[in-house]
């Protein structure tokens, strides 16, 4: 009855008091699947294939065992850990030492690039038993002579498919060269790809196979559930889910490097703890940036698939993917920073109804069914916000010291003779400041129509139609001239276009916004000024704009039209369509065959013997200069 006891402790594995009693202050109760395969071999000095995804608690299955074999008085290398990025190299070098915390005088160093060679020197050179390092930056330091492989007794390859995915197998394959016939390898990938397969062969010694599977380590602790995004800007949507969700972290991915930083400080500017992280920020920053969000003084950080690699923070309760990832392998490799070892994780993703392809091919790679989610409704975050505020009166109430504000306010009540409630309500108003407590009714949603000028939020400066009289009048005005009014400056950073849609298409600010959103999977607010003429309009959208988004809004239809988008210079707006050109007030004259009246000078002057009904007439200028640029 008592068998199966030790299997589900880490005591029953034969590891040293000290690991044991380092494993009980993180909290470890009982080892996963790869840790009850992996250390006890290990621990014998047998090479080891561990077939496990990320997640799975592949670390301590290597660190464990390896500190339980150090050598803590002989001040040499004995352990090389290679990994394919800075910041797993870091989040190893953090485990060993969380794991040696209870052994005395254990030195471990983590070396990569981006960081100066003369500290990774002098530590080499005092002496360091585990060195956790990118393939790159350890080749420099062997061909420097600063690290001496001659002793080493353990190899380590961790995420050995992702360092071929990178290019960096055959730095791996002379590194491995380098050491000694006899080191121990232990070899970690989340999949076996046939260069691994060859390695396995060529350099382990009868190795033992571990193989755990990705639905067993990873799928039931993780809930994954989708968004289909719908006319809700994306930023309020995930707003609205982190109201009504219980998180404690959050890993936001977008696809670049300007969207981390963008979308952080509008988070930031909704009272978020929300920090970006990219590979522009130096190595230092980001270093830094990982320590906030595991003391927790960053609750969000929004990333990119790359600076997001080798991240390992146990406080991350949520992962979302505000942009869909490109692939399904991303999107596995994304998921896989929340539930880690077995805790719960939640997964949510913005899917656009352009996207649902990949969708299917996301729920095919990860065999589970993703479940679409609802959207909070505003009654129910409203709802959060009431109980949130008075749970917060609940704790100050409890938290006393509270006599000598009790004093200012019964003194207050006598001299004004107001009542209790009427002062508290006050206070509480007072508390709010200009925000309010409530979310607006969802009429309020449409920002294109309503335009919150001043505040920042909408980036639309008129309404279209439906103005009143005299303003329609001047607008009238501004399309005779053929000119985008003077006093809208181009906004830094934005670029103008031309769109093939107008008034007498029936659109609507709204229409414009609605199909561009969705289809270059862009924010309401990164939307910039729309000016809607007779037969066209002009739209300002964010400079950079790739050039697969570009094609495909060319395709879109509106109205019945498809915008066919142009791209216009500032240079050339003086040239655009004026109501009085044939091409754009007259398309009746055309379809019938009749000449317009720039075109009857034409044929008057034509001596040539062709007939001129058979020659294509040439555009004006003015309707040409949109579509032409």
């Amino acid at each position: 009855m008592s068998k199966p006891e030790p299997v589900l402790s880490f005591q029953s594995l034969g590891l040293p008091s000290e690991l044991i009693k380092a494993l009980e202050d993180v909290g470890y109760e009982t080892p996963s699947p790869i840790q009850l395969g992996a250390i006890p071999p290990l621990l014998e000095g047998r090479d080891l294939i561990g077939h496990a995804p990320t997640g799975t608690g592949k670390t301590a299955a290597f660190a464990l065992p390896l500190l339980a074999n150090i050598d803590l008085d002989s001040r040499y290398q004995q352990v090389l850990v290679l990994t394919p990025t800075r910041e797993l190299a870091i989040q190893v070098a953090e485990a060993f030492q969380r794991y040696a915390n209870h052994l005395k005088d254990f030195h471990v160093l983590p070396v990569y690039g981006g960081q100066e060679y003369s500290g990774q020197i002098r530590a080499l050179r005092r002496g360091v038993h585990v060195v956790v390092g990118t393939p790159g930056r350890v080749m420099d330091h062997i061909r420097k002579g600063t690290m001496k492989l001659d002793k080493l007794r353990v190899l380590v390859l961790d995420e050995a498919d992702e360092m071929l995915r990178m290019g960096f197998i055959d730095d791996v394959e002379w590194i491995m060269e380098q050491t000694p016939e006899n080191r121990q390898i232990a070899l970690f990938s989340a999949t076996m790809p046939k260069q691994i397969q060859k390695i396995t062969k060529r350099y382990l010694k009868d190795p033992l196979n571990i193989a755990i599977k990705a639905k067993t380590a990873t799928a039931e602790s993780i809930s994954q559930r989708y968004w289909l995004v719908s006319n809700l800007h994306k930023l309020d949507a995930l707003t609205r889910i982190l109201e009504v969700e219980s998180f404690d972290a959050v890993l936001l991915f977008v696809r670049t490097k300007i969207a981390t930083t963008e979308l952080a400080e509008r988070l930031a500017a909704r009272g978020y703890a929300a920090e970006a992280l990219n590979g522009d920020m130096p190595q230092k920053n980001r270093e830094q940036m990982v320590a906030r969000l595991k003391k927790g003084d960053i609750d969000i950080l929004v990333a990119t698939d790359v600076a997001a690699r080798g991240l390992d923070v146990d406080r991350i309760s949520h992962v979302i993917n505000y942009d869909i990832p490109y692939d399904a392998e991303a999107y596995i490799h994304r998921i896989g920073r929340t539930g880690r070892a077995g805790r719960k994780g939640e997964a949510i993703l913005f899917v656009s109804p352009r996207e649902k392809r990949m969708l299917a091919a996301i729920e095919k790679a990860t065999r589970q069914k993703i479940e679409a989610m609802t959207l909070p409704s505003t009654e129910m975050v409203n709802s959060q916000r009431i109980s949130r505020f008075k749970q917060t009166i609940t704790d100050t109430l409890a938290s006393g010291s509270l006599e000598f504000m009790q004093g200012i306010l019964e003194s207050y009540e006598q001299e004004h003779d107001v009542s209790p409630i009427e002062i508290a309500a006050a206070l509480a108003k007072l508390s709010m400041g200009e925000k309010s407590l409530l979310l607006e009714p969802e009429k309020k949603a449409s920002r294109e129509r309503k335009g919150d000028a001043g505040k920042g939020e909408t980036p639309f400066k008129r309404e279209g139609a439906g103005k009143e009289r005299g303003k329609e009048r001047g607008k009238q005005r501004e399309k005779e001239r053929g000119k985008p009014r003077p006093e809208k400056k181009l906004a830094e950073g934005m670029e103008r276009f031309r769109i093939e849609v107008g008034h007498d298409h029936e659109v609507q600010p709204g229409n414009i916004v609605g199909a561009i959103a969705n289809e270059a999977g862009l924010d309401a607010e990164h939307i910039g000024h729309i000016d809607i003429r007779d037969k066209f309009s002009f739209i300002e959208l964010p400079e950079g704009m790739p050039k697969a988004v570009f094609n495909d809004l060319q395709k879109v239809w509106i109205g019945g039209q498809k915008l066919k988008i142009s791209r216009l210079d500032v240079s050339v707006d003086s040239k655009t369509p004026s109501r009085k050109a044939p091409a754009d007030e007259k398309p009746s004259a055309r379809k019938s065959g009749k000449p317009a009246a720039g075109e009857k000078k034409r044929k008057k002057k034509s001596n040539s013997g062709e007939k001129v009904k058979k020659r294509k007439p040439r555009k004006p200028p003015s309707e040409g200069s949109g579509a032409a640029i």
